[in-house]
């Protein structure tokens, strides 16, 4: 009745494929990006950093400017640079090109209202890059839900216990926001994606001791009224070796339930297995084989949407307006860390 190999775990590939042209030449791409279009059969008609010698490293093309980058006709484009310079770039693309932004969309919600702006006025095909949504795992659990295996999702919890190494980010240095905007990000519009947009949020976000990173701990509670619980509970301190380091996703429903391991952040940055197991309406719990994982095919599947919305083939997936949305719920996450907590009465 419920078979894991029936469930969708791939976004379907475009008819034709443009040429990518990719701005940025950080980790992000040599580890995520370039693999993830080698094996979606991209061609990458070149690439733009302002450190030519770092690009020209990923043995690529490599463009003298943003401008010349922006020449190259029929195109997608991938920004895969640091939130100040997205606005930058996307002045400089060609009016309705297709553009795919790196997370996140600004380092606040007025960055992110910019980005929004921009994109508005050069009316471009703009998606942001919060590619769990495109996760094998999540596309079969997203698809195990709508065949109504867990019945009404009314319990959603992100927990991550980990040991995350910041420095391998050097522009993160002295930003002023850390942990949500840069990762508890991915969980929050992923839960976005399955819940809808929460009436409002409380959150605590905060360093740690043993580092000058601006935020690495995060609790939050997303209030979907007294129907659903949603919690995250997220610490990337966790630096006491393998065995209790964890990064997981449970959901519970009226009728099933389901658990997910991603483990791209168990080990960092070589990462273990994904997991996805589902106990389905009357039945047991069950491993879905997963043909894939979060990095890179989550990376694939996001181009592939990008590419059949800019052929026409489909519409496109959490474009820069619903991205925005995600970004006021990170600005509010933020806005109620700074909020007093309720204090405590004394006794008589």
């Amino acid at each position: 009745m419920h078979d894991p190999l029936s469930l969708r775990q791939h976004w379907p590939e475009p008819a034709t494929r443009r040429p990518i042209v990719i701005f940025g030449a950080g980790s992000i791409t040599r580890d995520a990006h370039l693999p993830a279009y080698a094996k979606g059969g991209y061609d990458i008609a070149g690439i733009y950093d302002p450190d030519r010698k770092k690009a020209a490293e990923l043995g690529l093309p490599v463009f003298a400017s943003i401008e010349d980058a922006a020449r190259v006709e029929g195109a997608v484009f991938d920004l895969a640079t640091p939130p100040a310079a997205h606005a930058g770039i996307l002045r400089a693309l060609p009016e309705g090109a297709p553009a795919l932004i790196q997370k996140p969309m600004g380092m606040d919600l007025a960055g992110a209202t910019e980005i929004l702006t921009v994109c508005r006025e050069r009316r471009l095909l703009a998606a942001v890059n919060f590619q769990l949504r495109f996760a094998p795992m999540m596309i079969a659990l997203r698809d195990a839900i709508a065949k109504g295996w867990l019945g009404e999702v009314v319990d959603v919890e992100m927990h991550g216990v980990m040991a995350t190494p910041w420095s391998l980010w050097a522009f993160l240095d002295g930003l002023p926001r850390i942990e949500i905007t840069m990762h508890s990000i991915h969980y929050l519009d992923s839960i976005r994606m399955m819940l809808g947009d929460p009436l409002g949020i409380h959150a605590k976000t905060m360093g740690h001791p043993g580092h000058r990173v601006a935020q690495t701990r995060t609790s939050a509670i997303l209030d979907y009224g007294d129907r659903v619980r949603c919690t995250l509970s997220v610490n990337h301190d966790w630096d006491y070796g393998r065995p209790h380091q964890a990064c997981e996703m449970r959901l519970a429903g009226t009728e099933g339930a389901a658990f997910l391991q991603l483990g791209v952040n168990l080990n960092y940055p070589k990462g273990e297995v994904d997991i996805l197991q589902i106990r389905p309406k009357a039945g047991d719990w069950m491993d879905v084989p997963l043909q894939g994982a979060w990095f890179p095919d989550a990376f694939t599947g996001r181009m592939h949407n990008l590419q059949r919305a800019a052929g026409g083939e489909e519409d496109l997936i959490a474009p820069v307006e619903d991205a925005w949305k995600t970004m006021a719920l990170v600005e509010a996450s933020f806005v109620s860390s700074r909020q007093p907590a309720t204090p405590i009465e004394s006794p008589p």
